[in-house]
């Protein structure tokens, strides 16, 4: 309907220009100084509905990639024996103003085999880094053990900070298996601060904003623990 729309509007704007732009009518219009700004304009009209075109048949393509590459960095965080379901398509969206997590909202990922929820996934953000916000990803499994952390983005120092990507070094799979029950609250925290983490040769903020950053992200997933659960389908 909406390529339709535009086709019929593209057919009448070009009818009228081929009318207007007959040599005759050119001629009697060069003169005047409505004449340069209705080029203007027409231009503008054409570059207009060619990006209107463009944006249209370019959105669905660019939503399928965006769904790809989050549905990839799911799979990284939650291993594909431990769900049976479509984890883009089982959700729950919880309140987290109060969590601190970076929104006031946060969309949970069900993990679920056979109906029952396993295991849960969510992004959120260390809004405090040494260059800005670093935006990961967790998977925790139903009892609160974390199966897996991903940097999803971050603006970082190269050759420092950016060791936090699985990618440039092994530090990030330091969590999992991790919980509220095995760490005590003082331990979550770098050993530079007296906790169980390792921080960087040189670049200790963007570690220890990590640390504090997955402990409110288990501590969101603990205050909604017993709701998250309940949503399988046995239930």
């Amino acid at each position: 309907m909406i390529f339709e729309w535009i086709k019929i509007v593209f057919d009448a704007v070009l009818a009228k220009l081929k009318i207007w732009l007959e040599p005759e009518n050119l001629e009697k219009l060069r003169p005047q100084l409505h004449y340069q700004t209705g080029v203007l304009a027409g231009f503008a009209l054409a570059a207009a509905i060619l990006l209107g075109v463009a944006d249209l048949a370019t959105r669905g393509v660019i939503q399928l990639r965006l769904e790809e590459d989050l549905k990839a960095k799911l799979e990284e965080v939650i291993p594909s024996e431990m769900h049976d379901n479509d984890l883009l398509f089982d959700t729950v969206t919880l309140p987290s103003a109060n969590a601190n997590l970076g929104a006031a909202e946060t969309v949970v990922y069900l993990a679920k085999k056979q109906g029952d929820v396993n295991a849960v996934c969510f992004k959120f953000v260390a809004p405090d880094g040494y260059s800005g916000a670093i935006n990961l990803v967790m998977g925790i499994d139903k009892n609160g053990e974390i199966l897996g952390v991903r940097v999803i983005s971050h603006t970082e120092t190269p050759g420092l900070g950016d060791k936090i990507e699985i990618s440039k070094s092994k530090w990030i799979l330091s969590f999992n298996g991790k919980s509220l029950d095995n760490v005590s609250f003082e331990q979550w925290a770098v050993k530079k601060d007296n906790g169980l983490f390792d921080q960087f040769s040189g670049a200790t903020i963007t570690p220890r904003k990590v640390v504090l950053a997955i402990r409110r992200g288990l501590e969101f997933y603990k205050a909604n623990q017993e709701s998250l659960l309940a949503r399988g389908e046995k239930s």
